[in-house]
């Protein structure tokens, strides 16, 4: 009865879902300045920002230095990406954690304060939503768009998932189902998202909204050994969560990939 009366007379309000975002860095200083303003021009306010960097020989950590929003930061050597990732999901303590990457950055200050309204709204396990690609040079210029509307967890055999950076989730999956798989060269995030869509059945929601602007350019797509490695490793991580799929189906992405590029719909603008 006491705390009923305390809460009562306190006008008490519940603290919003506190939203993790992790970046894994290395020599990013040439495009880590984006990734950051972004972040903290962002409306909501019960964000954690953890930096995770592989022991960059460049400004980048001084960079970081200088953003006080900045919750925790890392910097010292690991075992490639996906491990900076695991280390800085180990670190946060959000209701909810999101991937950032040092080269990415969000398209407008109320990508978050969106993403935890649809959480809210549509009492879901994880959202995902949509990303486009722009040039590196010109940050306003749209060149692809790539849509998580029409994605179903029986597409994964197709070699399609849903845009990663625009995968958001609650923590606790993180702790109850695995991290990222280390042996994954390229497509860990591929298997964790069949793991988490596919195997492990959460409710999800699609997003309608561009979440995430990526530079075009990164490593699977880099040549045609990385698009081989990228296709083997869709393959074993299909058949680790029981899906039967072969290199011809899920080859069949690239030829779908062609209309990404065809007028690109994009409804919110670059930096």
């Amino acid at each position: 009865m006491l705390l009923d009366l305390l809460l009562r007379t306190a006008d008490y309000r519940p603290l919003p879902m506190k939203v993790s975002i992790i970046t894994a860095t290395y020599n990013s200083a040439a495009t880590l300045r984006d990734t950051l303003d972004t972040v903290k021009a962002q409306r909501y306010p019960n964000i954690e920002h953890i930096v995770v960097d592989g022991g960059s020989r460049d400004t980048t950590v001084d960079i970081i230095r200088s953003y006080p929003h900045v919750a925790r930061y890392i910097s010292e050597k690991d075992k490639g990406l996906y491990d900076s990732i695991n280390k800085g999901i180990e670190m946060c303590t959000g209701d909810i954690v999101g991937i950032l990457n040092s080269d990415d950055f969000f398209p407008h200050p109320n990508v978050i304060g969106n993403i935890v309204k649809a959480f809210d709204e549509k009492d879901v396990d994880a959202i995902y939503g949509d990303i486009a690609f722009v040039r590196p040079e010109n940050l306003k210029k749209v060149v692809r768009h790539y849509s998580s509307k029409k994605f179903h967890p029986r597409k994964f055999a197709y070699g399609y998932m849903p845009a990663h950076p625009s995968f958001y989730v609650k923590r606790k999956f993180y702790q109850e189902f695995g991290l990222y798989k280390l042996d994954y060269k390229i497509a860990a995030d591929y298997e964790l998202l069949m793991r988490f869509l596919h195997s492990k059945h959460l409710r999800t929601a699609y997003l309608p909204e561009v979440i995430v602007y990526m530079r075009t350019g990164g490593v699977s797509n880099k040549n045609f050994l990385s698009r081989y490695v990228l296709n083997r490793e869709i393959i074993k991580a299909c058949r680790e969560n029981g899906v039967n799929t072969n290199m011809f189906l899920v080859s069949l992405k690239y030829f779908f990939k062609v209309f990404e590029y065809i007028k690109p719909r994009v409804g919110n603008n670059a930096l």
